[in-house]
């Protein structure tokens, strides 16, 4: 589980998320209009439910979304060039490479003691202290466990790659793309095996976060060539695209179900479940919501919070 899933998701959302923006961007410069107003105030009102998210999960990625989507902007007027040149420094995580370089330590005490606040508060506050709790320090304590796992740079460069891969039209024409996907595939999966192969260990501080940047380039290259090649992928895949929809609702969701099970101030269920019976419980968060998706979009052209979101972005 750790291998497949721990340090990916994220990447592939950010990613995600920057070709979004590209569409989005990109349909209204077709009709001659500005979209960069429009996707300020859609990140403000992101920031905001961040902020609700944040109250029932300190470990929200919607604020620290928000603000990187504003640096999407000027960036978006940027010539290719000058982007693949800032996707490429922020590739080689250059804060983990000046340390490893100049032995400089990043003090991350603060950090360490905002999670024992943050840990103290999630088994025994109530459910008020909890939320208070998660305003206060939620944000800072995100932010500085992004710098400690080297996810702060890395999230940026998901973001820009995203939207220059948008530019680049490799997701609207996949399959005359397929030589373009085969060179990103061979690089990460040789860059996965060299690190599973040889004994990085002096080198991990640094590169850790690239080997999850390859493992979700990898992963994101055979989904590409597994969807042209083999039918039943295509439709297995078809039926998760109603939870793909909603999927801030579903991030929403998750973090109200399960601070609920796992805090004390719910069913304290921290304290008796170990990781093979939290990921059971996960699971079944996830068929749970996907049977509420397939229901809600027999109904509905979008999800709860996304069609809110869409709304409030065009008033």
């Amino acid at each position: 589980m750790t291998w497949l899933l721990s340090g990916k998701m994220y990447g592939i959302f950010a990613m995600l998320f920057g070709l979004s923006f590209f569409i989005m961007n990109d349909n209204q410069q077709q009709k001659g209009k500005s979209f960069s107003g429009r996707f300020a105030w859609r990140m403000c009102l992101l920031f905001l439910f961040g902020i609700i998210n944040m109250a029932f999960y300190d470990g929200d990625i919607l604020m620290l979304y928000a603000c990187y989507g504003l640096l999407l902007i000027p960036i978006s007027y940027l010539p290719s060039k000058w982007v693949w040149c800032i996707i490429a420094v922020l590739a080689i995580q250059p804060v983990e490479l000046f340390c490893l370089l100049t032995g400089y330590s990043i003090d991350n005490s603060r950090f360490y003691m905002l999670f024992g606040i943050a840990n103290e508060a999630h088994e025994h506050a109530s459910f008020c202290g909890n939320i208070l709790t998660n305003l206060l320090y939620g944000f800072e304590m995100n932010l500085r466990f992004n710098i400690v796992s080297g996810r702060l740079t890395q999230l940026l460069c998901f973001f820009i790659l995203g939207m220059q891969l948008g530019r680049q039209r490799l997701f609207y024409n996949e399959r005359d793309n397929l030589g373009a996907w085969c060179i990103i595939a061979c690089v990460s999966t040789y860059l996965v095996f060299s690190y599973n192969l040889v004994d990085l260990s002096r080198l991990e501080s640094w590169f850790t976060s690239i080997y999850n940047f390859s493992m979700m380039m990898m992963m994101v290259s055979l989904i590409v060539f597994a969807w042209y090649i083999f039918k039943g992928f295509r439709r297995v895949l078809h039926c998760f695209c109603v939870m793909g929809r909603m999927s801030l609702t579903n991030y929403l969701l998750q973090s109200i179900i399960g601070s609920f099970i796992f805090c004390g101030y719910g069913l304290g269920c921290y304290n008796y479940l170990g990781t093979t019976y939290a990921v059971m419980i996960g699971c079944g968060i996830i068929v749970c919501q996907y049977l509420f998706a397939r229901y809600w979009f027999a109904n509905h052209s979008r999800g709860p919070l996304e069609g809110i979101w869409r709304k409030l972005t065009w008033i």
